[in-house]
């Protein structure tokens, strides 16, 4: 045991990686006083960002605002009303340019969004250029907020502002009509699901965890991670040296559960990772371990060549740490089903997971009773 307590120690740095893998997204949102700006950034990101309209000044007319422990920076462009807009123009230029040299993707603009109030009913000859600009240097995604009737608007944007990577119509939040009848917010998932689709792949994991509208991207995203430590598992354990596969395999499934978890936006300081471990280690280690030496095992038995003993032993980590991983998935996602306004505890997270463990678990015969946790993802929307 004081073997495998100084494993599972040794893998706390796998914290720091995971979130270092995960990296940061960083998204350009521009438009006049009055458009909704603040109020659809809170509905779309975790963090409550826009809340104090505070933010350390990227250029006189751009602030960028960061919230500790979301992989996220709003740069929040102003600027459109003034008489120097054109100054403004070259300002935020250079801004963006500037960042683009940087050899670390995540100093980068990854995308911007040119946010256009339905109410107003035309597009300003400032937001014209400001899009021509934009779209130059990155993806551009015109949202039309406070949206409740078309009729037709959609269409001339598109029309007036042709290199946007498309226009969406919005509501950020539920808004109460005059005659009693309450709009529910529209299309954030549309907005983001394509926001997805655009910013550069080293960011999606960062962007699917900052956001708040679909837990079903964060879903896709750890499917992902999951893939490739079962591949890495897989490889592991069909490497024929007897019990060497245990010490091998444990990192990989504990950065691997350092990985989810960051995907999905929950804290990753060490204090909550170290208590995720050991409760999830308590119950489930016996487990995850015992079928990882299943394979070493086998090495043993006289007459068994190696590579039917390294075929079974990989067969048998990749499908356990497949296990251990869409346990997770399953476990989080259940969690925030059950209470999406707060983040579920460490220690809840590692009960729901023993469970689904048991459940999954393929040597075992007596399967426990499905949960919930397989009804198609919920919006997160208010």
């Amino acid at each position: 045991m004081d073997d495998f307590a100084s494993i599972i120690n040794d893998q706390l740095k796998q914290l720091k990686e995971a979130v270092r893998k995960r990296g940061r997204v960083n998204l350009l949102v521009a438009g006049k006083t009055g458009v909704g700006k603040s109020t659809l950034i809170n509905a779309v990101f975790q963090g409550n960002f826009a809340s104090t309209g505070q933010g350390r000044p990227a250029t006189k007319n751009t602030r960028k605002i960061k919230k500790k422990g979301v992989p996220l920076y709003i740069f929040d462009t102003r600027g459109l009303e003034l008489d120097r807009f054109l100054e403004s123009l070259a300002e935020l230029e250079d801004l963006i340019c500037g960042l683009s040299q940087s050899e670390d993707p995540n100093d980068h603009i990854h995308c911007a969004w040119l946010c256009i109030s339905e109410d107003g009913r035309r597009v300003e000859d400032a937001e014209i250029k400001l899009l021509n600009l934009l779209a130059k240097l990155l993806p551009v995604v015109v949202v039309i907020t406070k949206s409740r009737a078309d009729n037709g608007f959609r269409s001339e944007v598109q029309r007036l502002l042709p290199r946007a990577s498309n226009v969406i119509r919005v509501r950020a939040i539920p808004e109460l009509q005059d005659d009693g009848h309450l709009l529910a917010p529209m299309n954030l998932t549309d907005l983001v699901e394509w926001t997805m689709q655009v910013i550069p792949e080293g960011q999606k994991n960062a962007f699917a965890a900052a956001q708040r509208v679909t837990l079903r991207l964060k879903r896709e995203r750890a499917h992902l991670i999951v893939a490739s430590a079962t591949t890495a598992a897989a490889g592991i354990g069909a490497f024929p040296i007897p019990f060497a596969d245990a010490y091998l395999l444990v990192p990989i499934q504990i950065s691997m559960l350092a990985s989810i978890t960051a995907t999905f936006g929950l804290p990753v300081d060490t204090a909550f990772f170290a208590t995720l471990v050991s409760s999830t280690l308590a119950g489930a280690g016996g487990t995850i371990v015992g079928r990882s030496v299943l394979g070493a095992f086998l090495l043993l038995i006289p007459g068994a060549g190696p590579f039917l003993n390294g075929l079974i032993s990989g067969i048998t980590a990749g499908l356990f740490t497949t296990a251990f991983g869409e346990a997770h998935i399953a476990a989080i996602s259940q969690l925030i089903r059950d209470n999406p306004s707060r983040h579920p505890t460490a220690e809840q997270i590692a009960s729901r997971l023993r469970e689904e463990m048991a459940r999954r678990n393929p040597f075992n015969k007596e399967k426990p009773k499905r949960n919930l946790d397989y009804r198609p993802a919920l919006l997160l929307e208010h």
